[in-house]
């Protein structure tokens, strides 16, 4: 939860200052806070009442009549509780009514009470309150600008604020209180607690959560900030002839142009040396092409390859005609000789067999 920071006079200012959730946000507990606030009544009890017992009252010891015979109850002294003038009968005694209660309910009951005005939205951030003297006026239009008027105003310093304190006398619904001191009755009884900055800090501090956090204010700087900023930096161009030296020399001519031109010149013109040499040139691109081309086979060999792939979905005599054409003019030399032996080897077996027929056929008659 983030709370704006007032000024004296109502103003916002561009601060916020982060309740923590731990002391403000948490769930109260009623029953806590009836334990605390009555035990601070109950401290406030001086406890110093005494009434006087038969014993102590003055008065004579004497038997006032006899015993007997006086158709009267019997009696003793004067002193006695039933006679006008006599003792008290266990009246009250001086004794202590503060009431022993634990440092950790103590302090979730403050913890519950503040929760309850971060609810009901009584919770307001000045800054530091600076009376030079008391002045109730002064006060009075304080909580009229921070629009508070008619309420229950509680205010919390850091430190002791005499001249504040002095200025809140007059005022029946204002009290001010130092915020290490602060109880739960005065929480309670507050329609809005009104905290100094450092004030807020040391409560959140003290009751075991962590410091309220400042957001600091976003400033946007300035055009003379600016300014300064940049004539405080100056950036020197390089100029053109560093640019086309650069460029143009070769690499010794370019270090001796950087070693003469100024140290930002001299940075710009190294860094697009450095560029130049790690940018191949058109030469050194068709070296590398050349000497990583591979060597493409003949068209007819391709040719050959595939129609060799495609062999088994094409017809016999396709393939048959594809091979001829596609085989070298030796293979085809080759081939025609081997057909021609082949034929020659055939007639030679043919002649043979006809002359062996009419011999089988002489046999058989």
């Amino acid at each position: 939860m983030k709370l704006p920071v007032y000024k004296t006079d109502g103003r916002k200012t561009r601060r916020k200052v982060e309740l923590d959730a731990s002391v403000f946000g948490i769930a109260p507990n009623d029953h806590v806070l009836w334990l605390d606030v009555r035990r601070l009544q109950a401290s406030r009890r001086q406890g110093t009442h005494k009434t006087k017992e038969r014993s102590e009252v003055a008065g004579s010891m004497r038997k006032l009549y006899r015993q007997k015979g006086t158709g009267m109850a019997r009696s003793g002294t004067a002193k006695s509780p039933l006679r006008r003038g006599g003792g008290r009968t266990f009246g009250p005694r001086p004794r202590k009514y503060t009431l022993k209660l634990n440092q950790k309910t103590r302090r979730l009951a403050r913890c519950s009470a503040l929760s309850y005005k971060a609810q009901e939205d009584g919770i307001r951030v000045v800054e530091r309150i600076a009376f030079e003297t008391p002045n109730t006026r002064q006060l009075i239009d304080m909580i009229a600008a921070l629009d508070l008027d008619g309420q229950k105003v509680l205010f919390l310093t850091e430190t002791n604020n005499d001249a504040l304190y002095r200025s809140s006398c007059n005022l029946a619904k204002v009290q001010v209180g130092e915020a290490r001191n602060v109880s739960t009755e005065a929480l309670l009884g507050a329609g809005v607690v009104v905290f100094e900055e450092g004030a807020l800090a040391m409560l959140t501090e003290s009751l075991g959560g962590a410091p309220a956090a400042e957001t600091p204010p976003v400033e946007e700087p300035s055009a003379e900030a600016d300014e300064a900023a940049d004539e405080a930096t100056p950036v020197e161009e390089p100029s053109l002839e560093v640019e086309e030296a650069a460029d143009e020399a070769p690499p010794d001519e370019v270090e001796e142009a950087a070693d003469e031109a100024p140290p930002d010149e001299v940075e710009e013109a190294a860094d697009e040396a450095a560029s130049a040499d790690e940018a191949p040139t058109d030469e050194a691109d068709e070296a590398a092409d050349e000497a990583t081309a591979v060597e493409e086979p003949p068209l007819e060999v391709e040719e050959a390859a595939d129609e060799a792939a495609s062999a088994d979905e094409a017809p016999t005599d396709e393939v048959e005609e594809a091979a001829d054409e596609a085989a070298p003019v030796e293979v085809e030399e080759a081939a025609d000789e081997a057909a021609s032996a082949d034929e020659a080897s055939e007639e030679d077996q043919k002649d043979d067999q006809a002359s062996v027929r009419p011999t089988d056929q002489g046999q058989r008659r």
